[in-house]
């Protein structure tokens, strides 16, 4: 599991991503700022992820919370703040909401029922998002009897990671690897690397590896190449913020890959939760772009590659948007959007 309550501690638990694959570490947070410093700093990353540490966020501060009900729900408006820690990822704005508006449900029943709430709907969260992304393992497995396999094995390209962690658990892209590998059919995935913290190389192709998934890692500027030579039958990727039209934020390279897969007529799937569709985002022009400290590009995993470059020298954008033309199909765990996007991903809220 990415992130749990612990109810001895009153601690929200997290594995620090930022040190996989050398280190297995868990961060215990006891109280809200610890957990948004755990975002910020990519500790806790993935679309679904974040929606919880959003929620547990509100709930761990409920918990630690001493006063009456006003006071409450003035704590609870600073602690909302946290949904600002990362712009581009709507889940996590979507977690605090959950959690927040819940609580203004139920005003007036008391400080000790609130905390209840509070964290009963931090659980809910964690809960329901393991059940969709195994009902999108589900409905995933559609897309392989749509699509020929040309040879004795599937071949999936990747990009970044949208696994177990990147979620709370099971994965939104693994989940439709682990659909398929359950009901026996072949595969291999290609995994890029995601370059500057190599999320792909260093979470992606590791947890692929230990559940014996067959896993090929590629340097991300080898993907075209590897389309046009070594044959991949479908990019699956996952998401970051959907837009009501089906642009769709990703990964920084997500774009590039959709550009590639076009250009060789491959299919290209997004793997998500109806959660991380944002129906008050039109379009992906109305995406806010996280870009991230310089020093990520210029110093990876510690190694000094381009320090002689000053912060004005250098783009570290965090995700691009993918165009809905370049996308195939929106794999979500009420079934598979296709175009015209704009009426069928309203359809699914109906």
């Amino acid at each position: 599991m990415t992130i749990w309550w612990d109810e001895q501690e009153k601690t929200v638990n997290l594995i620090d991503q930022t040190l996989l694959p050398d280190e297995l570490k868990i961060i215990r947070c006891s109280d809200w700022k610890r957990i948004r410093d755990a975002i910020q700093i990519l500790s806790i990353r993935g679309a679904p992820a974040l929606g919880a540490a959003g929620a547990y966020a509100l709930a761990l501060e409920a918990q630690r919370y001493d006063g009456n009900e006003k006071g409450f729900f003035e704590t609870m408006e600073r602690v909302k703040e946290i949904a600002k820690a990362r712009p581009t990822a709507v889940n996590l704005e979507w977690g605090v909401r959950k959690v927040y508006d819940a609580l203004q449900a139920s005003r007036g029943v008391g400080v000790s029922q609130l905390k209840e709430i509070a964290l009963r709907t931090a659980h809910t969260i964690v809960e329901e998002d393991i059940a969709a992304n195994r009902m999108i393992g589900v409905h995933g497995l559609q897309i392989f009897t749509c699509i020929p396999r040309s040879g004795i094995e599937y071949r999936i390209l990747t990009h970044c990671h949208a696994g177990s962690l990147a979620t709370c658990g099971y994965g939104t892209v693994f989940g439709v690897i682990r659909g398929a590998v359950e009901n026996k059919i072949p595969l291999r995935v290609f995994s890029d690397e995601t370059r500057p913290l190599l999320q792909g190389a260093r979470i992606t192709a590791w947890e692929l590896h230990i559940e014996q998934i067959p896993v090929v890692l590629l340097p991300d500027d080898a993907a075209g190449w590897v389309m046009k030579s070594d044959r991949i039958d479908m990019v699956v990727v996952g998401a970051d913020r959907i837009a009501a039209n089906g642009d769709t934020a990703n990964k920084i390279g997500t774009y590039s890959l959709s550009i590639l897969a076009k250009e060789h007529d491959i299919p290209f799937y997004i793997a998500a939760p109806l959660s991380t569709i944002d129906l008050e985002t039109k379009a992906g022009s109305d995406i806010p772009i996280e870009e991230r400290d310089y020093r990520e590009v210029t110093c990876v995993r510690n190694l000094k590659i381009a320090t002689y470059l000053r912060e004005d020298q250098v783009k570290n954008y965090a995700f691009d948007v993918t165009p809905h033309e370049h996308i195939t199909g929106i794999i979500t765990e009420r079934g598979i959007i296709t175009e015209p996007y704009g009426e069928n991903i309203l359809s699914m809220f109906r």
